[in-house]
């Protein structure tokens, strides 16, 4: 998969089967986008063409709002076309000024002359253009000037499988584990690097590394403990995982710590991949630490458990 940062750097291809939207989680509906554009790409003998928008839109038409988690950052979202079987991505920078392009705009400017879009397809709800102006209504009245065949995925292809991101973002922040990667069709995951923290759960037995995300925006689940793999330098090892204040021994600030099943060896400043299986169960305040401690080996036998199981 080509990605282009800018449109000025897109080049041209073969009969392009373009859509465009955020994307954000790769969710199932966004599958039956991604499946529908690549199989007439295949048909036709054409390449596939998706245009996204960075930053999310709704980061720079309001930017007062810090309360917007996504599922995906834009180096996940990347892995994720890549394997559904994306040939050319186009990145947009989402500025105030693109976000006055008039959907006439958009589609001349960009679906038309740069693209040269010989189709495109779109979901039934998607919106561009200035003030989400534009829409499928809008291409269907004026497609004959456009030069360019259009194809809408219905609502009933879309919403059988009823999923949103605001489904999922909801789902995750509950700590529905099950419930988030139903809809996303895979395991929800976090990308960190490994670095130091108080070491208090090595001195009962239970060492963890600590996870920081580089990106504030990335939705980090709900606070709880959940059964996990981790992916270190490409070896999975299962675990368990918590998140959370650390209420027992007097936390300050959210941690995310992992504990490694059967694994030796130093984590500081390594990268992990981070699969959420199941949630074990909400953090709560023990009495002493031996109450955690008893907790965390229920903790591993239920996240064994149920690892063993998936």
């Amino acid at each position: 998969m080509k990605i282009y940062e800018g449109i000025e750097h897109f080049e041209s291809v073969t009969y392009p089967v373009v859509t465009s939207g955020t994307f954000d989680g790769v969710h199932l509906g966004h599958q039956k986008i991604l499946e529908r554009i690549r199989n007439i790409a295949e048909e036709i003998g054409g390449e596939t063409v998706l245009i996204t928008f960075w930053p999310h839109p709704r980061m720079v038409l309001y930017p007062n709002e810090h309360n917007l988690k996504l599922l995906s950052t834009f180096e996940e979202k990347s892995k994720l076309l890549k394997a559904f079987g994306i040939d050319h991505l186009l990145t947009i920078p989402f500025t105030t000024e693109f976000s006055n392009l008039s959907s006439e705009e958009f589609i001349q400017k960009i679906i038309i002359d740069k693209i040269q879009t010989r189709k495109l397809v779109i979901g039934y709800d998607h919106r561009f253009g200035k003030n989400r102006e534009g829409g499928f209504d809008y291409l269907k009245e004026n497609v004959d000037k456009f030069n360019f065949e259009l194809e809408e995925i219905s609502r009933e292809d879309v919403d059988h499988v009823g999923v949103s991101s605001t489904k999922i973002r909801k789902a995750l922040e509950e700590g529905n584990i099950s419930i988030a990667n139903e809809y996303l069709g895979r395991d929800y995951e976090i990308n960190g690097i490994i670095i130091k923290g108080q070491q208090l759960g090595r001195s009962i037995g239970f060492p963890t590394a600590n996870i920081h995300v580089p990106h504030d925006y990335k939705l980090i689940p709900g606070g709880g403990a959940y059964a996990v793999t981790v992916y270190v330098e490409g070896t999975r090892y299962n675990g368990m995982l918590n998140i959370g204040m650390r209420p027992t021994v007097n936390g300050i600030s959210q941690s995310i710590e992992v504990n490694l099943f059967d694994f030796e060896g130093d984590l500081y400043d390594k990268r992990v991949c981070v699969h959420f299986k199941a949630y074990l169960r909400p953090e709560e305040k023990f009495s002493s630490l031996d109450a955690l401690k008893k907790q965390l080996s229920k903790d591993k036998e239920d996240a064994q458990r149920i690892l063993t199981q998936v």
